[in-house]
């Protein structure tokens, strides 16, 4: 996500972009933080490190996944306001949502219930940044954003085994279960519950036309208003990766939130977001991405 951010920026004209890295700046310490903006010295700040993974990621790691999200996102605002910066775009989650919300998710229903379980604690952790946010504005007029993407995927992802998130994950196992002659695949849950997606370039798209025109207090929901089961989605990606195999469905892992699908309206009318990348092309254009880097 980061380097399509970078990218489209520079594409744009923006010629003074500063990448912190992690081996050189950990976020979570305090001062590490103020080094990063006193080597930068940024008018904007878009916010895009974290800490993700799937659902068994989260199970696994609840606690530092609360910690590490929220520590760097709270002290980076505060010393950004500290600092001057002149705009600050937070990005959040979809996993901040009630578990239970109405579907499609509307941006008014961030506080009607409590995220589904087993990823609480990141959803909460991203969603206090809004609240940071919020509060910011109040009181020091500091203008601060908050975006909600959806699930996102596409070249560059994390494909991991310990921390991927569905799409990477099922077109590993399909591209590996291929390779090896597998006759199946092992895929967590009933297949029943329903994501949307967002390909990596739409949501930089939008992010940076966020940055530019935005200025609300409102979050923003960012996503491509599909919603695809993951029984289906498994079903695509077996066809585009030319698995021949059988998919066993282990229902003794949890399927996560029953539905996921955003109401992207406001994004629309705030700053002319719509997404253009359709599942079915987004989905070849990572499994050719995979197939290239994982052949050598």
């Amino acid at each position: 996500m980061g380097r399509v951010v970078v990218d489209l920026l520079k594409e744009k004209g923006c010629r003074h972009i500063f990448v912190p890295r992690k081996k050189d700046y950990d976020l979570r310490e305090a001062n590490a933080v103020k080094r990063v903006l006193k080597s930068s010295r940024p008018d904007i700040v878009i916010h895009l490190a974290a800490v993700v993974g799937g659902i068994g990621a989260n199970q696994r790691h609840p606690g530092s996944f609360f910690y590490d999200n929220i520590m760097m996102g709270v002290q980076l605002i505060e010393e950004s306001r500290q600092c001057g910066v002149q705009k600050f775009v937070a990005i959040g989650t979809i996993c901040a949502y009630p578990k239970f919300a109405k579907v499609p998710f509307k941006e008014n229903d961030l506080w009607s219930g409590y995220p589904e379980e087993t990823n609480a604690a990141y959803g909460l952790a991203k969603k206090m940044l809004l609240v940071q946010s919020q509060a910011y504005r109040q009181e020091y007029g500091f203008n601060s954003i908050f975006l909600l993407p959806v699930n996102l995927y596409g070249p560059g992802d994390n494909f991991s085994e310990e921390s991927s998130h569905v799409i990477p994950a099922l077109i590993k196992k399909c591209v590996d279960a291929k390779r090896t002659g597998a006759p199946l695949i092992t895929v967590w849950g009933t297949g029943k519950a329903t994501r949307e997606f967002l390909y990596v370039d739409d949501a930089a798209r939008a992010i940076v036309l966020a940055a530019e025109k935005y200025n609300g207090a409102e979050p923003v929901n960012i996503g491509a208003y599909r919603e695809v089961s993951i029984k289906d989605l498994a079903k695509m990606i077996v066809h585009l990766t030319g698995y021949k195999g059988k998919i066993v469905w282990d229902t003794s892992k949890p399927d996560g939130q029953p539905r996921r699908k955003l109401d992207t309206s406001r994004a629309k009318k705030s700053f002319g977001f719509q997404a253009r990348a359709g599942l079915e092309e987004g989905l070849r254009r990572t499994v050719r991405w995979y197939v290239h880097q994982s052949s050598g």
